[in-house]
């Protein structure tokens, strides 16, 4: 697999597909090589939306997204504040018509393999709740803290009762809505029990064709980027929407295949005992904010991706940016400045393939259009 141009340790900020695809990447160094992500700080996400559905519903409703400062999803509503000080709001039953289908079979609202997992929920206005899963995580949360980058608070629990709630609304309507696609022969792999020498053995002439079929052609691919990165002929392609294949697959090479967060998942990447876990497993919850920091929710992802860089605990971090010249159309970037960082805070809520600027990354271009 090609590592970044560089070869420096990645903080990688993603959803928990995207996380999964880090987890997985680094289960399997010998047959992936070493991933470059050293840390992963996870985001809550219930789905995400396809820019191009979210824009035209938005035009429906008289609204450009050149308009609009920040995207909202809270309360079972999308809000869009304008930039004339306007608040479009619409029920999420009714937004859900944007929302991309991979986001269907998706068990995991917190990020659950991530070391840490930051959002709004469970936490009051202007504070994010942070979840450490990992010793590394834990160390990390405290460190920051003590240096002044964050506060903690005990999370109250009421918070936590509403945190759990929505985890278990998402993993309840998901099971059901897998079980139903697996009954008309629309397979849902990821979710299906195997272990790794079952995953070896299975996996062994897989190559991209079948992972078009068995992921992209029935609506399960979640547009990480996974599979562009770890192509060694450099023959996949991922434009806008969808990965193609540019060429022809040398025989025997199932690199994309192991990649991707929705083939087989291994028991050992992913615990099925998770399922009966709102929130998986962590070691502290707390809420927290991030005092003079410009950012959603308290500013916290932010402020922790800062304190990762300036304590070089990782070289670079992946982020997403917007595109200067296409409103809300999410852009990945790797960087190891902080302003960059800044630039990039808030949810963009729609999908962007964020492991392409490993293999991209090089002195001319910091940046990989999704």
């Amino acid at each position: 697999m090609t590592n970044n141009a560089k070869g420096e340790s990645v903080t990688l900020v993603g959803t928990p597909c995207h996380i999964i695809a880090a987890e997985k990447m680094d289960h399997y160094p010998e047959i992936l090589e070493d991933s470059p992500v050293d840390f992963k700080l996870g985001l809550f996400c219930m789905e995400n939306f396809s820019h191009s559905y979210l824009k035209e519903f938005l035009k429906q409703n008289n609204i450009e997204m050149d308009n609009i400062s920040q995207f909202r999803v809270e309360k079972g509503h999308l809000w869009a504040y304008l930039k004339n000080g306007d608040v479009f709001k619409v029920p999420l039953s009714k937004a859900k018509i944007c929302m991309r289908k991979n986001c269907q079979v998706c068990m995991d609202y917190t990020s659950e393999l991530a070391d840490l997992s930051v959002g709004s929920v469970g936490s009051a206005p202007g504070w994010s709740t942070v979840i450490a899963r990992t010793e590394k995580g834990l160390k990390a949360l405290h460190k920051a803290e003590s240096e002044g980058y964050i506060e903690t608070k005990p999370m109250e629990q009421s918070g936590l009762v509403l945190l759990e709630k929505l985890a278990n609304k998402k993993k309840k309507e998901n099971k059901e809505e897998i079980k139903k696609r697996e009954s008309v022969a629309r397979p849902v792999l990821y979710r299906r029990y195997i272990n790794d020498t079952e995953f070896i053995e299975e996996v062994t002439s897989c190559q991209f064709n079948d992972l078009k079929a068995d992921v992209v052609d029935v609506g399960s691919c979640v547009l990480c980027g996974a599979c562009y990165y770890v192509c060694p002929e450099n023959i996949i392609s991922i434009e806008d929407r969808k990965p193609q294949l540019k060429g022809t697959c040398p025989p025997e090479c199932n690199l994309c295949y192991v990649a991707c967060p929705r083939t087989y998942l291994s028991q050992e990447v992913l615990h099925r005992d998770l399922d009966q876990k709102p929130l998986g497993d962590y070691l502290k919850i707390v809420s927290a904010r991030a005092e003079g920091v410009d950012g959603q929710d308290g500013g916290v992802a932010t402020a922790i991706l800062s304190f990762i860089l300036d304590e070089k605990i990782t070289d670079e971090v992946i982020v997403v940016d917007k595109m200067d010249d296409n409103p809300w159309k999410p852009e990945a970037i790797l960087t190891s400045q902080v302003e960059d960082v800044k630039k990039a805070a808030g949810t963009k809520y729609s999908a962007a393939p964020v492991f392409k600027v490993l293999k991209n990354n090089n002195k001319d271009s910091k940046k990989e259009v999704s």
